[in-house]
């Protein structure tokens, strides 16, 4: 058989069949049927597929014809392949040899159809993966096997590099501390990875469908509900922190990463990227905690301070209120006291209450305030709030305050009262640093400026420096050189400043003596200045 015009087209009713391409047309006097293709059509119908096609005879499986698409895969032309038997023309494999390649054919002739994949071998010796289908059909001149295959090697390939990228992401998503978890518009879980079950503490099945939202707790729904909401089409990612209730009905903290993806139609939604930080949470509150604790401490300290200073400076004026009133008490029974000297005695008994009074309002206003209260503040208004209590600890050790202030503002975000509680705490060390040094020498200089990004607090001793501090170790807590200090004092003031984003350290002079310094960041202008 040199072609395919022997093969022979019918149809079960008398209608032609439609042309592939075009639409069916309705039969009827208004839609004549087209005429059917001619017998030679059909060869060139074959010939034109790329789909390749070889017939064999069904009774000896020798093949009869091969179309163009064959032939240019295999190399051969059809007068070449017609007397080529399985050996010859396939894979010398043991799974593809003669016997069982004539078996599968067999199946063809006896079922109607049978399909496998088999090996083919080109003219060039070159092994093809095939998926071939045998079908029998019905020729005028017999039963033949036509059989259809093309190349799936790179199919094959591409599976196995599909499979194994899968398998790599499988044993990756084991292994990845965080959760994924993928969520619908409504909050929905659509995919859970075993990681997310697992700090979720419950079975991924188990997940499908449930809502995030309600496992959240209350306070962490708004949060998460404002991601949901989020635009689609905005590929940013944004960082969460949740709290999550546990099937026990304890709580757990995640920090999560959450963005939104489309994958074709198989994932849709909000990935969330979930890391367990229940630790690194209950850690910043005790910090916190801890914090709070020691700027009580330090506040207290403070009042402690300041209260004994005061206390002193409050003698003078109550013990002379004390003699004025005692003087006119003696006198108001005495019959040739003139009134005038009643009132002169009354009036200067309380202009010394008035001045006890105003001691105690300033430290009133200074240390009342026991809960934080950031604020934009001139850093100089600070330092003059706090140099009566400063000047106050210089008299009683016979000591000579300097003082520098940059004539412009120096506008920093601060709590007013601890950054005072730590200018106070440098001062009065520099001032008890000086009282062992000789009168004469005794000079404590305080300067506030401000440099492009930070202002700037600083206190000069110039007594005996830091090379007698251990190791270096000044703001830790661990070092005091007073008699009857406790070294809490330092390492507060290291805590407070490094708390409000600032930096606090201690250098020599050049001199002689110790400069203790810290910055804080400069801020805007207040809108109301």
């Amino acid at each position: 058989m040199d072609g395919l015009t022997s093969l022979v087209v019918t149809s079960s009713s008398n209608d032609p069949l439609p042309v592939a391409g075009e639409p069916a047309r309705l039969s009827g006097p208004s839609a004549p049927a087209p005429p059917a293709p001619a017998a030679e059509d059909y060869e060139r119908l074959v010939q034109a597929l790329s789909y390749c096609i070889l017939l064999h005879d069904a009774e000896t499986k020798n093949i009869l014809w091969a179309n163009k698409a064959a032939c240019q895969m295999l190399g051969f032309t059809v007068e070449e392949l017609k007397p080529l038997k399985a050996p010859d023309m396939s894979s010398p494999d043991f799974r593809y040899r003669r016997s069982v390649g004539v078996q599968w054919l067999q199946d063809a002739v006896d079922r109607g159809t049978s399909r496998t994949e088999w090996m083919y071998r080109s003219k060039s010796g070159r092994d093809i993966l095939t998926e071939a289908i045998a079908t029998r059909v019905e020729l005028s001149s017999g039963k033949a096997i036509m059989v259809q295959f093309r190349d799936i090697e790179k199919e094959e390939s591409l599976k196995s590099d599909l499979q194994r990228i899968e398998g790599r992401l499988q044993a990756f998503l084991l292994r990845m501390a965080e959760g994924i978890l993928v969520l619908d518009a409504e909050g929905k879980i659509t995919f859970a990875s075993g990681a997310a079950s697992t700090q979720l503490g419950r079975e991924a099945e188990d997940l499908y469908g449930e809502s995030f939202l309600e496992l959240c707790s209350t306070s962490s729904r708004p949060t998460l509900q404002k991601a949901l909401a989020k635009d689609p089409t905005d590929s940013s990612s944004s960082v969460l922190r949740l709290q999550v209730t546990q099937p026990d009905g304890t709580n757990k903290w995640f920090g999560v990463s959450c963005q939104y993806i489309s994958l074709e139609k198989d994932l849709t939604g909000t990935m969330l990227l979930l890391q367990d930080i229940s630790d690194q949470v209950a850690a910043e509150e005790q910090h916190r905690r801890d914090l709070e604790h020691l700027n009580y401490l330090g506040r207290y300290n403070a009042m402690g301070d300041m209260a004994m200073a005061i206390a002193h400076e409050l003698g003078q004026p109550l013990a002379a209120a004390t003699n004025f009133v005692d003087g006119v008490a003696r006198r108001v029974h005495d019959p040739g006291t003139r009134t005038e000297d009643l009132i002169y005695g009354l009036d200067n008994a309380k202009m010394q209450i008035d001045r006890a009074n105003q001691i105690v309002k300033s430290l009133r206003s200074f240390v009342v305030q026991l809960e934080h209260s950031e604020q934009v503040v001139d850093l100089n208004e600070i330092v003059r709030d706090c140099m009566y209590f400063v000047q106050l600890r210089a008299d009683q050790n016979d000591t000579e305050i300097q003082l520098v202030m940059s004539e412009d503002p120096i506008w920093i975000r601060c709590e007013k009262v601890l950054t005072g509680q730590v200018i106070l705490n440098l001062c009065h060390n520099a001032i008890d640093e000086m009282a062992g040094w000789p009168q004469r020498e005794r000079h404590v200089t305080i300067t506030t400026y401000a440099t492009a990004e930070t202002g700037v607090f600083r206190v000069a001793d110039r007594g005996k420096g830091l090379s007698h501090i251990p190791d270096g170790r000044i703001f830790d807590g661990a070092f005091t050189s007073k008699s009857t200090g406790s070294g809490i004092g330092l390492a507060l003031s290291h805590r407070i400043i490094t708390r409000q984003h600032g930096h606090i350290y201690a250098e020599e002079n050049e001199s002689r003596g110790a400069s203790f310094t810290f910055e804080l960041p400069l801020t805007e202008i207040p809108d109301q200045l």
